[in-house]
């Protein structure tokens, strides 16, 4: 991998997701997110990416979720992709922030209907008493939007993390794999290598 100096990270990082969706047998944009507690108690779990500029990388959830109460308490996480059929990783860590209603709307109004309904009848994270209560609120719901468009759930909406590092891995020979990492310094970036 030769990066350049002033390359920016985020394009170097659609880049390779562009790369990853052609080769990726299966969701090419699914991450590790990292948060935790704010007595520093960790969580992981895969979620997907639903946009990435210049402003972040954008996930979404139910707001009453684990990982919403975490970052809710503690607004900092971590994400990692890791690329198998590359043989690449990008890990990011910075702040999270909520993003717009209006962004959560867009997004919202793409899904396709059954996920719009699941989001609905998902208490994510939430004890279940069994199968039969979740397919139940699916079909109360489905009978409520049975005409018209799904309105996004209260409770519902997205996450931006705001990258203050972003570090590429790339395998290669004898594991003297090639790590750089970009640091945001008064409004840019600064880029070293790393030992493997």
């Amino acid at each position: 991998m030769a990066l350049k100096k002033n390359i920016d990270p985020i394009r170097q990082f659609k880049d390779w997701l562009g790369e990853a969706e052609k080769t990726e047998p299966n969701d090419p944009t699914a991450m590790t997110l990292a948060t935790a507690t704010p007595q520093g108690i960790p969580s992981a779990r895969m979620v997907l990416l639903k946009g990435v500029d210049e402003r972040g990388f954008v996930f979404y959830t139910n707001l009453t979720s684990r990982k919403a109460n975490e970052l809710n308490a503690n607004p900092r996480a971590a994400l990692c992709f890791h690329w198998k059929s590359l043989r690449r990783q990008v890990r990011v860590e910075g702040a999270v922030e909520p993003v717009s209603d209006g962004e959560a709307d867009v997004y919202f109004a793409s899904r396709a209907r059954v996920s719009q309904l699941g989001a609905w009848a998902s208490k994510q994270s939430q004890p279940l008493q069994g199968r039969f209560e979740l397919e139940a609120r699916v079909a109360k719901y489905t009978a409520r939007f049975n005409v018209g468009s799904v309105p996004r759930p209260p409770f519902w909406s997205g996450y931006r993390l705001a990258p203050a590092s972003i570090e590429f891995w790339e395998d290669q020979a004898f594991r003297l794999h090639m790590r750089f990492v970009f640091r945001r310094n008064d409004g840019g970036w600064t880029m070293e290598e790393l030992y493997p």
